[in-house]
């Protein structure tokens, strides 16, 4: 028998219907935009946390403890799974990566940005293996050092890894054996490794890393950021010790100028920047949560296509653990003649669902730009207005994983008594029970929760709209009104997707 957790209840969803459209029509009617100069904090000129701040991005220690302890963490994972009991409820190599990492990573970007990447464990062993060095930087770095393909040089790799991982996390069943949980994470160390053997930098975290490339994009939304302190000291640099690096620091691994920097998509927030500059002027700080997706971030063509890509896959990530998809597969290999791990089938559905998003998204920029005067260009416009997809994915992502995070996390103390599973039997009816009804907060804190987030990535997509509206095009008010609509049609189905019973994961 499956277990499925509760649906957002009605009046929660009403709720987030009367609020789309009240601040929708607020949008619509007004004309004129925001221009408000964005507000910063420097973490580093706090009384107390400042100096906490500086240590953590000045000296190399901190970060190499934490480090070492997620790569005790992985190897551990791996262990579990290539030896371990292949009950996934009783391996922590299954429970640990796709119940707590998994569920927890995207939630952590939220508060912290892209400070996953700079923990990595795939990077990390990656860069032991071929550096062999802790921290210090290599010389030689026993590199081939050569220059990533012109092909390469875009987040199209990382977008491919991206439906790849997925196609193994929901249509193989990764999350569900422990031992092809144990490949997919040696596999990973394994193309980061190569990438940084044959590469200069780190073009696996820059080009090919799926979950990394994730982080980035998502983290434009984050209210913290790596950036200089005093900006006139950057302005009269000549030596970028930040993008060179030092005789004892490495250089940059994703090739970004400290001064030059206006978003995170790219920091992987390794801190190189902070240790090897010598006037000590790299700090974190706080930021407005919205600016950077609303005005700073700049447009490119292949970040488009993986910032729609995210949202798809998100997105079906929510409809492949609702009860009707099993009937929706079942019926679709009757029509195709699929039989088997019914992959084929698995396989359409995934892409018919990122093509529905493409073209929505394609349909609503088509309206946009006849009726706003000049006509601008339809890529212009395309590149430009994908970035209202950011706030829309994550705030959805985030809704999503809090239910698993909550409700599945039960249980994790007696896992790391026995992480192996052995000897250990799967749950009986009576555990999962247990289980479905203790959840780490009560249910109503959950649903209002997830209510929230959802009304506040439908806030910050309109605010993007309004910007990026009036920058590209000249829109304002009705005008604008074909985005509106794109965000009300995907928010709806975020709602709707909340709402229906979703199954647990074990």
């Amino acid at each position: 028998m499956m277990m499925v957790h509760p649906g957002l209840p009605s009046v929660w969803a009403a709720a987030l219907c009367v609020f789309m459209l009240a601040l929708s029509a607020y949008i619509l009617l007004a004309n004129t935009v925001s221009g408000r100069p964005a507000k910063t904090i420097s973490l580093a000129n706090i009384p107390v946390l400042g100096a906490f701040v500086r240590a953590l991005t000045g000296t190399p220690v901190i970060l190499l403890f934490l480090k070492i302890t997620v790569v005790c963490l992985f190897v551990l994972v791996i262990a579990a799974g290539l030896s371990g009991s292949q009950i996934p409820e009783r391996n922590i190599a299954t429970v640990l990566t796709w119940n707590i990492w998994w569920a927890g990573l995207i939630i952590s970007v939220f508060f912290l940005g892209s400070a996953w990447c700079a923990i990595c464990p795939w990077d990390a062993i990656a860069t032991w293996l071929v550096r062999r060095r802790l921290w210090r930087r290599a010389h030689p770095n026993n590199s081939l050092n050569l220059r990533v393909s012109r092909r390469l040089r875009s987040v199209w790799p990382a977008l491919v890894l991206f439906i790849v991982l997925t196609w193994f996390e929901l249509g193989v069943g990764v999350t569900s054996s422990p031992y092809m949980t144990a490949l997919l994470a040696l596999a990973m160390v394994l193309m980061a490794t190569a990438s940084l053997a044959v590469f200069e930098g780190k073009a696996f975290c820059r080009y090919f890393c799926p979950v990394g490339r994730t982080i980035g994009f998502y983290s434009q939304l984050a209210p913290v950021e790596l950036r200089p302190v005093n900006t006139d000291i950057c302005a009269g640099c000549k030596t970028l010790e930040c993008y060179y690096g030092s005789e004892t620091v490495d250089p940059c691994p994703t090739h970004l100028v400290m001064g030059r920097l206006k978003q995170n998509t790219y920091c992987t927030s390794c801190g190189n920047c902070a240790r090897s500059c010598p006037d000590n002027n790299v700090a974190w700080r706080l930021r407005a949560p919205s600016r950077e997706a609303i005005e700073d971030a700049r447009p490119h063509w292949d970040e488009a296509w993986f910032m729609l890509g995210l949202l798809a896959l998100t997105e079906f990530h929510g409809i492949s653990m609702a009860p009707f998809f099993e009937a929706w597969l079942l019926s679709l290999a009757a029509l195709v003649n699929d039989s088997g791990k019914l992959l084929w089938s698995f396989s359409i559905l995934l892409l018919s669902g990122m093509l529905a998003v493409v073209l929505a998204y394609a349909f609503f920029v088509r309206l946009t730009q006849k009726i706003c005067p000049g006509r601008s260009e339809f890529k212009k416009l395309f590149s430009g207005f994908v970035f209202v997809s950011l706030p829309l994915a994550f705030s959805y992502h985030l809704a999503h994983n809090l239910s698993h995070l909550f409700r599945e996390s039960s249980g994790f103390g007696a896992l790391l008594l026995n992480p192996f599973g052995l000897g250990a039997q799967p749950l009986s009816m009576m555990e999962k029970h247990s289980r479905h009804q203790d959840i780490l907060f009560s249910q109503d804190f959950l649903f209002a929760s997830q209510a929230a987030l959802l009304a506040f990535g439908f806030w910050i997509s309109l605010k993007v709209i309004q910007h990026r509206g009036y920058v590209l095009a000249g829109a304002a008010g009705l005008r604008l009104s074909p985005m509106i609509m794109f965000a009300i049609t995907i928010t709806g189905l975020h709602v709707w997707l909340l709402m229906q019973p979703m199954m647990m994961r074990f």
